[in-house]
Protein backbone atom coordinates (compact mmCIF):
# COMPACT_ATOMS: atom_id res chain seq x y z
CA UNK A 1 0.00 0.00 0.00
CA UNK A 2 2.89 2.22 -0.24
CA UNK A 3 1.97 5.43 -2.95
CA UNK A 4 -1.42 4.18 -2.83
CA UNK A 5 -2.86 5.83 -5.86
CA UNK A 6 -7.09 5.94 -4.53
CA UNK A 7 -9.22 5.77 -8.46
CA UNK A 8 -11.92 7.34 -6.25
CA UNK A 9 -10.82 11.02 -5.67
CA UNK A 10 -14.08 12.20 -4.49
CA UNK A 11 -17.17 11.54 -2.27
CA UNK A 12 -20.75 12.03 -4.25
CA UNK A 13 -24.15 13.17 -2.82
CA UNK A 14 -27.45 12.64 -3.98
CA UNK A 15 -30.95 12.87 -2.86
CA UNK A 16 -30.91 9.64 -0.57
CA UNK A 17 -27.72 8.40 -1.32
CA UNK A 18 -23.50 8.97 -0.66
CA UNK A 19 -20.80 7.29 -2.38
CA UNK A 20 -17.35 7.45 -0.62
CA UNK A 21 -13.64 5.21 -0.86
CA UNK A 22 -13.23 3.66 2.42
CA UNK A 23 -9.25 4.05 2.70
CA UNK A 24 -6.78 2.73 3.69
CA UNK A 25 -8.24 -0.85 4.62
CA UNK A 26 -6.42 -3.53 5.08
CA UNK A 27 -8.09 -6.55 2.96
CA UNK A 28 -6.89 -9.94 3.16
CA UNK A 29 -8.09 -13.10 1.27
CA UNK A 30 -8.16 -16.80 3.55
CA UNK A 31 -8.34 -20.15 2.04
CA UNK A 32 -8.24 -22.97 3.99
CA UNK A 33 -10.64 -26.22 5.03
CA UNK A 34 -9.75 -28.19 7.88
CA UNK A 35 -10.91 -27.39 11.26
CA UNK A 36 -7.14 -26.55 12.01
CA UNK A 37 -7.69 -23.88 9.80
CA UNK A 38 -10.70 -22.32 11.38
CA UNK A 39 -9.26 -22.97 14.90
CA UNK A 40 -5.98 -21.08 13.90
CA UNK A 41 -7.36 -18.29 12.07
CA UNK A 42 -9.95 -17.70 15.47
CA UNK A 43 -7.55 -17.66 18.13
CA UNK A 44 -5.59 -15.28 15.66
CA UNK A 45 -8.52 -12.82 14.93
CA UNK A 46 -10.14 -13.28 18.27
CA UNK A 47 -13.02 -14.10 16.03
CA UNK A 48 -14.92 -16.73 14.59
CA UNK A 49 -15.18 -16.89 10.90
CA UNK A 50 -18.98 -17.10 9.27
CA UNK A 51 -19.47 -20.79 7.90
CA UNK A 52 -22.80 -20.40 6.32
CA UNK A 53 -23.18 -19.33 3.25
CA UNK A 54 -23.43 -15.29 2.44
CA UNK A 55 -22.99 -14.18 6.16
CA UNK A 56 -20.31 -12.33 7.63
CA UNK A 57 -18.87 -12.04 11.59
CA UNK A 58 -17.05 -8.94 13.11
CA UNK A 59 -15.05 -8.12 15.74
CA UNK A 60 -14.10 -4.67 17.05
CA UNK A 61 -11.09 -4.40 14.41
CA UNK A 62 -11.93 -6.87 11.68
CA UNK A 63 -14.71 -8.12 9.63
CA UNK A 64 -14.74 -11.55 7.82
CA UNK A 65 -17.28 -12.12 5.00
CA UNK A 66 -17.86 -15.57 3.54
CA UNK A 67 -16.89 -16.09 -0.04
CA UNK A 68 -17.23 -19.73 -0.34
CA UNK A 69 -17.21 -23.35 1.59
CA UNK A 70 -13.17 -22.49 1.75
CA UNK A 71 -12.90 -18.83 1.29
CA UNK A 72 -13.60 -15.50 3.64
CA UNK A 73 -12.38 -11.59 2.75
CA UNK A 74 -11.21 -10.33 5.99
CA UNK A 75 -10.96 -6.63 6.35
CA UNK A 76 -10.08 -4.01 9.02
CA UNK A 77 -13.14 -2.13 10.68
CA UNK A 78 -10.31 0.94 10.85
CA UNK A 79 -8.23 2.72 8.61
CA UNK A 80 -4.69 1.68 8.36
CA UNK A 81 -1.43 3.42 8.15
CA UNK A 82 -1.01 4.96 4.72
CA UNK A 83 2.64 4.52 4.48
CA UNK A 84 3.33 0.85 5.85
CA UNK A 85 1.68 -2.13 4.03
CA UNK A 86 2.88 -4.42 6.61
CA UNK A 87 0.03 -5.70 9.16
CA UNK A 88 0.38 -7.22 12.08
CA UNK A 89 -2.38 -9.41 11.97
CA UNK A 90 -1.49 -10.73 8.70
CA UNK A 91 1.89 -11.56 9.74
CA UNK A 92 0.15 -13.68 12.53
CA UNK A 93 -2.00 -15.62 10.13
CA UNK A 94 0.99 -16.05 7.98
CA UNK A 95 2.72 -17.80 10.90
CA UNK A 96 -0.18 -19.65 12.25
CA UNK A 97 -1.75 -20.64 8.61
CA UNK A 98 0.32 -20.37 5.84
CA UNK A 99 3.81 -21.90 7.78
CA UNK A 100 2.05 -25.22 9.11
CA UNK A 101 0.37 -25.44 5.93
CA UNK A 102 -3.12 -25.18 7.19
CA UNK A 103 -4.24 -22.31 4.39
CA UNK A 104 -3.15 -19.44 2.57
CA UNK A 105 -3.32 -15.85 3.34
CA UNK A 106 -3.12 -13.32 0.44
CA UNK A 107 -2.86 -9.75 0.70
CA UNK A 108 -5.59 -8.13 -1.79
CA UNK A 109 -5.53 -4.84 -0.27
CA UNK A 110 -4.53 -2.76 -3.04
CA UNK A 111 -6.79 -5.50 -5.24
CA UNK A 112 -9.76 -4.48 -4.29
CA UNK A 113 -11.27 -0.79 -3.78
CA UNK A 114 -13.80 -0.47 -0.97
CA UNK A 115 -16.61 1.92 -1.34
CA UNK A 116 -19.20 2.93 1.25
CA UNK A 117 -22.56 3.67 -0.14
CA UNK A 118 -25.23 5.35 2.57
CA UNK A 119 -28.54 5.93 2.20
CA UNK A 120 -32.07 5.10 1.94
CA UNK A 121 -31.49 4.55 -2.11
CA UNK A 122 -29.00 2.00 -2.15
CA UNK A 123 -30.87 -0.74 -3.35
CA UNK A 124 -33.28 1.13 -5.62
CA UNK A 125 -29.67 1.69 -6.94
CA UNK A 126 -27.97 -1.24 -7.29
CA UNK A 127 -31.70 -2.51 -8.52
CA UNK A 128 -31.15 -0.77 -11.98
CA UNK A 129 -27.46 -2.58 -12.81
CA UNK A 130 -27.85 -5.87 -10.67
CA UNK A 131 -29.86 -9.29 -11.44
CA UNK A 132 -29.59 -10.29 -8.06
CA UNK A 133 -32.96 -9.90 -6.39
CA UNK A 134 -32.18 -7.62 -2.96
CA UNK A 135 -35.58 -7.96 -1.00
CA UNK A 136 -34.72 -10.40 1.41
CA UNK A 137 -30.31 -9.11 1.24
CA UNK A 138 -31.32 -5.68 1.85
CA UNK A 139 -33.27 -6.52 5.42
CA UNK A 140 -30.30 -9.01 6.60
CA UNK A 141 -28.39 -7.38 8.67
CA UNK A 142 -24.40 -8.75 7.70
CA UNK A 143 -25.26 -10.40 4.52
CA UNK A 144 -22.95 -10.68 1.90
CA UNK A 145 -23.36 -11.01 -2.00
CA UNK A 146 -21.05 -11.90 -5.00
CA UNK A 147 -23.06 -10.45 -7.77
CA UNK A 148 -22.75 -8.20 -11.30
CA UNK A 149 -23.34 -4.60 -11.11
CA UNK A 150 -23.30 -3.01 -14.33
CA UNK A 151 -21.88 -6.02 -16.02
CA UNK A 152 -18.34 -5.61 -13.02
CA UNK A 153 -18.38 -8.22 -10.68
CA UNK A 154 -18.43 -7.02 -6.81
CA UNK A 155 -18.78 -8.01 -3.38
CA UNK A 156 -21.87 -6.05 -0.93
CA UNK A 157 -21.93 -6.31 2.30
CA UNK A 158 -25.08 -5.39 4.02
CA UNK A 159 -24.42 -3.66 7.09
CA UNK A 160 -27.67 -2.52 7.55
CA UNK A 161 -30.61 -1.43 5.30
CA UNK A 162 -28.77 2.00 4.85
CA UNK A 163 -24.76 0.84 4.50
CA UNK A 164 -23.89 -0.86 2.46
CA UNK A 165 -19.83 -1.92 1.85
CA UNK A 166 -19.27 -2.77 -1.60
CA UNK A 167 -15.77 -4.05 -2.58
CA UNK A 168 -14.41 -3.95 -6.33
CA UNK A 169 -11.54 -4.82 -8.48
CA UNK A 170 -9.58 -1.71 -8.34
CA UNK A 171 -9.29 -2.18 -12.31
CA UNK A 172 -12.88 -1.49 -12.82
CA UNK A 173 -13.48 0.66 -9.72
CA UNK A 174 -13.10 3.92 -12.06
CA UNK A 175 -15.73 2.62 -14.29
CA UNK A 176 -18.33 1.92 -11.79
CA UNK A 177 -18.00 4.60 -9.52
CA UNK A 178 -19.09 6.71 -13.45
CA UNK A 179 -22.13 4.23 -13.72
CA UNK A 180 -23.23 4.78 -9.95
CA UNK A 181 -22.61 8.31 -10.25
CA UNK A 182 -24.92 8.12 -13.55
CA UNK A 183 -27.75 6.32 -12.34
CA UNK A 184 -27.76 7.88 -8.74
CA UNK A 185 -28.35 11.02 -10.56
CA UNK A 186 -31.49 9.42 -12.27
CA UNK A 187 -32.73 8.20 -8.74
Amino acid sequence: MLSYNNPIKETKEYSGLKIQELKPIMKLNLRGKKREFLSAVGKSLNMLLPTESNTSTSSENYTALWLSPDEWMLYSNNEMNENDNSYEVENELINNVSKVNLGAIIDVTDHFVLLKLSGEKIYELFSTGSPFNFNDFQNKNGAVTQTLLAKIDVIIHNIDKKNVNLFVRRSFSEHLFSWINDSASRL
